[in-house]
């Protein structure tokens, strides 16, 4: 039973930067893409981005494209979010996934995700 466990959020001003972290434990998540998705309060969960299983792709949402950057280390099972500019509108509690299958290329629907972890809250004040 694969684990995902979030950190680095926090408070911040907008401008700043801040970087999360997820740790998977129970799988190795070489031959997984992964995302990050976020969720806002009152909102559904939106995708944010997605890195494939040979760290060779990466896809973004139009509203974080050249201001967030994801990445991996296979060799640790982490996969990091990198978020510069902060906006307040990026205010949500950020998730992340592990894909569904093996050795598809990054999706960025929340049904092709399982395994979520709890969460990391990301504020961001003007």
């Amino acid at each position: 039973q694969i684990q995902l466990v979030e950190s680095g959020g926090g408070l911040v001003q907008a401008g700043e930067s801040l970087t999360l972290s997820c740790v998977t434990s129970g799988r190795n998540i070489r031959d997984y893409s992964m995302g990050w998705f976020r969720q806002a309060l009152g909102k559904e969960r939106e995708f944010v981005a997605a890195i494939s299983w040979s760290v060779t792709s990466t896809y973004y949402a139009d509203s974080v494209k050249g201001r967030f950057t994801i990445s991996r280390d296979n060799a640790k099972n982490v996969v990091y979010l990198q978020m510069n500019s902060l906006k307040p509108e990026d205010t949500a509690v950020y998730y992340c996934g592990i894909d569904k299958q093996t050795f598809y290329m990054p999706r960025r629907i929340v049904d092709a995700y399982g395994s979520w972890g709890q969460g990391t809250q990301v504020t961001v004040s003007s």
